[in-house]
């Protein structure tokens, strides 16, 4: 009798555990890190009226929200999930607390990916001061040797310093965050994290140019920015 209560006891302890480690929905969060670069994503997961798992995809670093995940099936503590519109993939595997997801992204290549609960942060909102003598939309082009990319910063002055936004037109995007905005005097810099990159140079007296260099992955390019 006693072997049996112990034995009850013991398999009620698993059940738990397993249900627990088998609730995904909720909000999940992490850092896909790639060639230097840090991409922060987040998939939001819910259940349909029949039960059944639903999901979108955000990479806020990228400017991009609301992305349709189709399929995703949980198996036990396994994941996975896809998201075809941009070719990728994830696998992974909830931890007993069912607060992680370890697992691997893949998108033509592999790339480890954990994802953490976490709830959806209220959209940061810097409120405008006077605007700096560089506020405003700064244009320049990108020659890479296979072809030239246009592209332009956003500058705004705010209470909490200098922001900007980058848009990358023949690539279609636009709004993607820069990570820092640094001044020093004439020179300023540019960091996005994000594409593991940025932009540095030195502001003209009457504050209309910016001559510099734009780095990414190791290599250098001259960029020249016109307001």
């Amino acid at each position: 009798m006693i072997k049996a209560i112990l034995l009850i006891a013991v398999l009620a302890g698993l059940t738990e555990t397993t249900l627990h480690a088998q609730d995904a929905t909720g909000d999940w969060q992490g850092t896909l890190k790639a060639g230097g670069a840090e991409i922060r994503v987040a998939v939001h997961i819910s259940k349909n009226a029949q039960g059944s798992l639903r999901a979108t995809f955000d990479s806020p670093d990228q400017g991009a929200a609301g992305i349709k995940v189709g399929p995703i099936d949980l198996r036990g503590t396994k994941l996975s999930f896809a998201v075809l519109s941009i070719g990728g993939s994830y696998e992974g595997t909830l931890n007993d607390a069912g607060t992680a997801i370890a697992g691997t992204w893949t998108q033509h290549l592999d790339f480890p990916l954990e994802f953490r609960r976490a709830a959806v942060a209220a959209k940061t909102e810097h409120k405008p001061v006077v605007p700096s003598d560089i506020d405003g939309a700064w244009f320049g082009t990108l020659d890479t040797g296979a072809g030239k990319l246009h592209l332009v910063f956003h500058i705004v002055n705010t209470e909490d310093g200098l922001t900007a936004t980058m848009d990358s037109v023949d690539q279609g995007a636009k709004g993607l965050p820069v990570t820092a905005v640094t001044r020093n005097g004439e020179m300023l810099k540019l960091e996005m994290k994000q594409l593991a990159g940025g932009f540095e140079g030195k502001i003209s007296a009457d504050a209309s140019v910016v001559e510099g260099r734009w780095t990414q992955g190791g290599g250098t390019l001259s960029l020249t920015l016109t307001k």
